[in-house]
């Protein structure tokens, strides 16, 4: 198989290849990938079911161990497709503590941060 990134890729039912294209994508398409759906409050207000995680967004958590917990988003890591979210961490052997990565599409986006006039143009537009 090849190993660079295909722009004409259309589809695939193997996982195989679905995780290779998203690992595989250039930083530009990764910003999609990195998006999460929003609350429905907020689907109703902007007339939008999903959009790209920022830092200061407010997220609640929807799987794994920690589901129904909230916070705000740290940071976004583009490259491996994951947010942290502050106060969800974990505890190592040695006893200290490191965030835990977070996969935005167990997340749901309850409150935007829109000081950011891309941001602004993005909800609104599209």
């Amino acid at each position: 198989m090849k190993t660079k990134f295909s722009s004409s890729w259309n589809r695939s039912i193997q996982p195989r290849k679905q995780r290779k294209y998203r690992y595989n994508a250039p930083l530009h398409i990764k910003k999609k990938l990195v998006s999460s759906h929003l609350s429905k409050e907020l689907i109703k207000k902007y007339n939008k079911r999903s959009i790209t995680l920022i830092t200061g967004d407010k997220v609640e958590i929807l799987r794994g161990n920690f589901k129904g917990k909230t916070g705000t988003v740290e940071k976004v890591d583009r490259k491996d497709l994951k947010a942290y979210i502050t106060g969800i961490e974990t505890a190592k052997k040695d006893g200290s503590k490191t965030k835990y990565p977070i996969d935005p599409s167990n997340l749901i986006i309850t409150e935007l941060k829109l000081e950011d006039k891309k941001r602004l143009t993005e909800v609104k537009n599209g």
